[in-house]
């Protein structure tokens, strides 16, 4: 089928994850894009475009006139990805949902649960579908330990560890850092540490085990004088089902790049994963040795072939999980019957789901890490 056409809001020139997002969506060769409205400058947002080759007359100061624009177009965008800061996010794809464009965006879904409500309100009145990025769930490995839970492999999920730490916040940033001036700011990030990082780490608990937030207790942090928002942040949450989960999201733990780590102890067995050597699953059966499993090999499980491209021995990693997320969205809007992949696709609920344990951590920590109710 020919590729489908995209557009995206943000993601200019300077900008980190707007680049990931272009090399994502093309590189199984799904999307083709054609639009944007990449800057809230419009000098910049026209240099940026001409920079990726999409044509003046699909250049967009204004993502407003661009989902108009696009929507009347008789090849008019297909999907828009939206790679801007969280504050934009919801107002975002209202608008390009409003005219029944499927919008593919970057998490969080929103900044705010005011804002995460209006959209959700925003996509029941949609024909289109709305598609979050969490990356990490692309990963063949974490493919492979969602199957293993959920066949019960493990037993009954006890406590469940999942940790982000980062140290690139471990000091005042400087003024031209882009990335960390409006992640730094409340009102363009909605949170600091909580919200970039350790909502990748609680998407990938619920992502993997299946199992419900029933509870959590939190305490959010600022380490660095003057911030406005949490750097380190600790919760536990108690999950359906009887177990266990502790959540440490840090962006201040000096001698950490992207350690995304997840581990998770059944009646029968454990796994563990880390981001950083995304190939390989270790896996302990009570009595047993650990076992060593890489993606692509004969130990593999067919969840993880499922989105493996190349042999084993060649290692795959972020580009690849994130293209994988691309690739089912694809499939999702080009054949919404016949979704594959596992239905492993996150979605608005998921989406809701991220953003209320966000606002469950900041009302628990500004209580004293009071225990606060999901369900």
């Amino acid at each position: 089928m020919a590729p489908l056409k995209l557009g995206m809001v943000g993601g200019g020139q300077g900008a980190f994850i707007g680049g990931v997002h272009r090399i994502a969506a093309r590189l199984d060769g799904c999307f083709e894009l054609v639009a944007g409205a990449f800057s809230s400058d419009p000098a910049r947002a026209h240099a940026s475009a001409s920079d990726l080759g999409i044509a003046a007359s699909r250049s967009y100061a204004d993502y407003r006139e661009m989902a108009k624009a696009e929507a009347a177009r008789p090849d008019g965008i297909d999907a828009v990805a939206i790679v801007t800061p969280n504050h934009l996010h919801g107002p975002i794809a209202e608008a390009f949902l409003a005219q029944d464009i499927h919008v593919i965006c970057d998490k969080p879904m929103t900044a705010t649960l005011a804002q995460a409500n209006d959209l959700m309100e925003a996509a029941a009145n949609s024909r289109a579908s709305f598609f979050l990025t969490h990356n990490y769930t692309g990963y063949p490995m974490i493919r492979q330990a969602r199957q293993m839970v959920a066949d019960g492999d493990l037993g009954d999920i006890r406590i469940v560890q999942a940790e982000y730490l980062q140290d690139w916040l471990s000091e005042t940033p400087a003024d031209d850092n882009k990335q960390a001036a409006w992640r730094t700011d409340p009102a363009q990030s909605g949170g600091g540490a909580i919200g970039d990082i350790g909502t990748h780490a609680y998407n990938l608990v619920s992502f993997v085990t299946g199992l419900r937030t029933q509870s959590l207790s939190a305490t959010l942090q600022s380490h660095v004088a003057g911030r406005a928002v949490d750097d380190d942040a600790r919760v536990t949450l108690q999950l359906s089902g009887g177990g266990r989960c502790h959540i440490w999201a840090s962006q201040v733990a000096v001698g950490n790049e992207n350690n995304l780590t997840l581990a998770i102890y059944g009646s029968k067995a454990s796994l563990r994963w880390a981001q950083e050597e995304p190939n390989v699953l270790w896996v302990t059966r009570l009595g047993e040795a650990p076992r060593k499993i890489t993606r692509g090999s004969a130990s593999a499980h067919p969840a993880a072939g499922a989105v493996t491209r190349i042999p084993a021995g060649h290692p795959e990693g972020y580009l690849e999980a994130f293209a994988t997320l691309y690739r089912e969205a694809a499939e999702a809007i080009m054949t919404p019957d016949q979704v594959t992949s596992n239905n492993a696709l996150i979605g608005i609920s998921q989406g809701m789901d991220g953003v209320r344990f966000v606002d469950a951590c900041q009302r628990s920590s500004s209580e004293g890490g009071a225990w606060i109710t999901l369900e």
